[in-house]
């Protein structure tokens, strides 16, 4: 999308804070003085065997984009396209588990478009809720504040490992490699219960603490939405990434060493590598994996220094787990470390 941004002008609307003037990672729109209404769409083909998982994983993700501007969802709408030959059980378990993880969410269901296509996809359009002195955006940070992530980064690997072994309904995404990771399955279990974790209760550590900028890491991976944060800024700084404090899934190096790697660890580089300086001790694995693209990934939040302690204690509070892992210092660029 980033190469077709300039074939999308941008409309000023006194009311739009965030739109095609100002990519992020939801539209952000003020109804009046007190409420702001987050809209997104996301969707995307099967990348686990289980339909249930596939569907669940598939709207945690749609969702990500509303609490990585601080909102809370208030209805989504299914979109989805499926071949004539999946049974109708199959699909009925696709969106039972969207729907059970837009409950968690405390949303609802309230429609939907379903069309016939030769390649399964499912995803939502999601509508939310913020005020509007409270939105996240990519930019908005300031030297001193801490990076934090709030879920392993690995998901595209393994996942990808997983396509890897044709097995299941996945045949629509991939064709048999000869070199197959060494994927336990508890490796995947682990990836899969990190990709239906929402991100609500990060969003509301991160309000509680007015944190000013975040994004949800997806398809750009950790470096690439790095990147764009930091693009989206006006002043110029530096983003000093620690990779000992980067936690990882169970199963990684091992599937990386096999070969497997999403499109993303060579589109990623080739886009936003001109904004990335690797220290020259850094293995190539890591390299690689925090250019990965991830599937319903954490979100990394840039909290001010005053406010760390508050973040962590809602953190703590409500079960998220968070990992500190940079901080934000004047400059140019990202370094890696």
């Amino acid at each position: 999308m980033r190469q077709l941004a300039g074939l999308f002008p941008a409309t000023e609307y006194p009311d739009v804070l965030v739109g095609l003037g100002e990519p992020d990672d939801a539209a952000v729109v003020r109804i009046d003085p007190q409420r702001a209404l987050v809209s997104t769409t996301d969707f995307f083909t099967p990348i686990v065997d289980d339909p249930w998982s596939y569907g669940a994983i598939a709207a945690a993700n749609a969702m990500s984009d509303v609490f990585a501007m601080g909102g809370e969802v208030l209805f989504v709408l299914n979109i989805a396209g499926f071949p004539e030959q999946l049974s109708p059980a199959q699909i009925a378990q696709i969106f039972a588990g969207g729907a059970a993880k837009v409950r968690e969410a405390g949303a609802v269901v309230a429609g939907g478009h379903t069309i016939s296509s030769p390649e399964p996809f499912y995803g939502l359009a999601v509508t939310g809720l913020i005020h509007p002195d409270q939105v996240l955006r990519k930019g908005g940070a300031e030297p001193g504040d801490q990076l934090y992530l709030t879920k392993p980064l690995g998901t595209g690997v393994i996942t990808t490992a997983a396509k890897q072994s044709g097995a299941g309904w996945t045949r629509w995404l991939t064709r048999l490699r000869r070199k197959r990771a060494a994927l336990e399955r508890s490796d995947l279990d682990a990836a899969i219960v990190s990709m239906l974790k929402l991100n609500q209760s990060a969003a509301r550590a991160a309000r509680a603490a007015s944190v000013r900028s975040a994004t949800d890491i997806t398809g750009f991976g950790l470096l690439g939405h790095a990147s764009e944060m930091l693009i989206a800024n006006q002043a110029a700084l530096s983003f000093q990434i620690e990779t000992a404090q980067v936690p990882v899934l169970p199963g990684v190096w091992q599937s990386l060493e096999a070969g497997c790697r999403t499109r993303g660890s060579t589109r990623n580089p080739a886009h936003f590598g001109q904004h990335v300086r690797f220290a020259p001790s850094l293995p190539p694995a890591w390299r690689t994996l925090l250019w990965e693209s991830e599937t319903s990934g954490g979100l990394l939040l840039a909290v001010p220094k005053a406010t760390q302690a508050t973040f962590e204690a809602s953190c703590t509070a409500q079960k998220q787990p968070v990992w500190r892992i940079g901080q934000v210092v004047p400059g140019e660029g990202i370094q890696v470390v």
